[in-house]
């Protein structure tokens, strides 16, 4: 028998390059990859594209967002009942501290409906900003397991939290009413007011998502640095009387406290809710101020984490 032996089939060989040393046309990777309609994995989108994309997944962080908070109290006893008594308990030992013991409520009328408001609203920013920071830091398996707008995890825990004021308004409506307070046509002003501390408290979430994803322990000084702007946001004080004509405050001071955002919010709340908290205790120009640090914190916010879209859960 005769053996044939049989010569492989040449190996293609890769294109000569050109003559200037540049890489030749097949090997460039870009136009490869654009001529197959392929694209990097995980590479940030346009801004316009980046909105489209959390539009159409506006379906899922509303549905996250209440699963979040159905699931917050499932293992109390008392379960959904916590979401009003938590802040109803941190206005209790905010009036017997400050309102018996330091005396804040001198010559506040409705005392404990301008706390109670105060409490709700300031526990609204407080706790969208605290489940920001930890909304890509503390969902890595989600962020690495799924591809989605990044932006749906904080905008989805400030919706949780809306969710949240919202069961505790029925409960500050009751306490309303008890201490005397009538309705007004001009609470329909809460509905404006709340719309642009979301927008607000959304906007910092963001940023302090884009923080906490980078610097873990950011989650631990957050609760420090929020107390601190609690006690300079008037919770628990009249930031009017406090830097009234008779007042020690340099006015410096009182013009930083007026402009304070989380204060903005508050004084609008009180002012939509409270009759006897009237206009000549607002800050001049409070609704351009309250749209203003709305659009700031807002914009800016989802510009800033948008810029570090492909990094997230990477490292």
């Amino acid at each position: 028998m005769s053996q044939v032996l049989h010569t492989p089939p040449p190996t293609p060989q890769a294109p000569a390059a050109a003559p200037d040393g540049t890489a030749p046309a097949g090997h460039d990777l870009a136009a490869l990859a654009a001529r197959h309609g392929l694209s990097v994995s995980g590479a940030r989108p346009s801004l316009r594209e980046y909105v489209r994309q959390l539009w159409a997944r506006r379906h899922f962080i509303g549905a996250f967002s209440t699963a979040k908070l159905t699931a917050q109290y499932s293992q109390a006893k008392l379960g959904q009942v916590w979401q009003v008594m938590t802040p109803l308990l941190n206005a209790a030992v905010y009036y017997f501290i400050f309102g018996v013991l330091m005396n804040t409520k001198r010559g506040v009328e409705d005392y404990v409906p301008f706390l109670v408001t105060g409490v709700f609203v300031w526990t609204f920013t407080q706790s969208s900003i605290m489940a920001g920071t930890r909304a890509i830091s503390g969902n890595l398996g989600l962020v690495r397991a799924l591809h989605f707008p990044r932006a749906a995890l904080p905008v989805s825990f400030c919706l949780q939290q809306l969710q949240q004021l919202l069961f505790s308004m029925a409960a500050l409506v009751v306490i309303l009413l008890a201490f005397g307070v009538p309705p007004a046509a001009s609470w329909v002003l809460a509905v404006p007011a709340l719309t642009l501390q979301f927008l607000f408290n959304a906007g910092v979430a963001m940023v302090m998502a884009r923080v906490g994803s980078k610097i873990p322990d950011m989650a631990q000084l957050m609760p420090f640095l929020l107390r601190t702007w609690m006690y300079g946001s008037g919770v628990m004080f009249s930031i009017h009387h406090m830097t009234g004509p008779d007042s020690d405050v340099p006015s410096w001071v009182g013009t930083l406290l007026q402009a304070n955002p989380a204060a903005v919010y508050i004084d609008l709340m009180r002012f939509a809710l409270i009759d006897s908290f009237d206009g000549s205790m607002l800050p001049d120009h409070v609704w351009a101020m309250a749209l203003g640090w709305a659009l700031v914190a807002g914009i800016g916010g989802f510009i800033y984490f948008w810029k570090a879209e492909e990094t997230y859960g990477r490292g």
